[in-house]
């Protein structure tokens, strides 16, 4: 996704894309646990201070707030009136490279999602090594997200992992069982629900402690709360788990 971007890119490689952050996807709203200091990385990078590299990569599994942070920083910069680009790139994986990165360096914040799902791809590796040479040249800030580390990307060409690299390298933590009941509270609240302490407890002893498993849980409860007028509640809850 591409906001408040000007210029014209070439017509006969330009991809045209609609891709949407999510509205909450804030820096306010995420709760960082154990990942506080690469929030606060982000939220620096976002507003171009306190950087001695314009570019941060953030790794580890899915469901650790690499995306809310990287569309957090988008949505920053786009309030400040600024030319800013978001790619998922798991979801732009079998377009040509060069349709989906043409144009990019003329934003000034990049952040480039799912990065594993590309490099080590046909013609990706050459593409992304050339794209952040362009962007670093261009003075643009970048924000990369993969599930490994660079070296662990399977890069075909050295240079692209080195780049990769170029400026701090976060490994997301997992959140603690307090950190869970935190972000489901506030996750609730988002929604307009009361999640009490006693049933955020139940949902963590009796279902998967994945968060990204936990919220889509709690938007099915909301949903069934709302359809049949309850509050959430731990016989409510019991039920509906074992409907689900």
């Amino acid at each position: 996704m591409t906001t408040g971007q000007g210029g014209n890119a070439a017509p006969q490689r330009q991809l045209p894309l609609d891709l949407r952050l999510r509205d909450a996807s804030r820096f306010s709203s995420f709760y960082p646990g154990g990942n506080r200091l690469a929030r606060d990385a982000v939220e620096a990078l976002s507003i171009g201070t306190g950087m001695t590299e314009p570019q941060i990569l953030l790794h580890g599994p899915a469901g650790l707030g690499k995306t809310h942070l990287l569309q957090a920083a988008c949505h920053q910069g786009h309030e400040r009136g600024e030319p800013v680009a978001y790619l998922p790139l798991a979801e732009l994986v079998t377009a040509p490279p060069l349709a989906v990165l043409d144009g990019l360096e003329r934003a000034r914040l990049v952040a480039l999602d799912d990065l594993d799902a590309v490099v080590g791809q046909g013609d990706w590796d050459e593409a992304l090594f050339g794209l952040l040479n362009r962007l670093r040249d261009g003075g643009c800030r970048v924000l990369l997200a993969a599930a490994h580390a660079p070296d662990g990307l399977g890069s075909r060409l050295p240079d692209l992992t080195s780049r990769l690299a170029w400026g701090p390298v976060f490994r997301m933590q997992a959140p603690e069982e307090e950190d869970l009941k935190r972000i489901l509270a506030q996750r609730a609240v988002l929604r307009g629900l009361e999640l009490p302490e006693a049933v955020a407890e139940y949902l963590l002893r009796h279902y998967r402690r994945d968060l990204v498993a936990l919220l889509e849980l709690l938007d099915r409860l909301d949903l069934a709360a709302l359809a049949e007028q309850r509050r959430l509640t731990i016989p409510f809850v019991r039920d509906q788990l074992a409907r689900f």
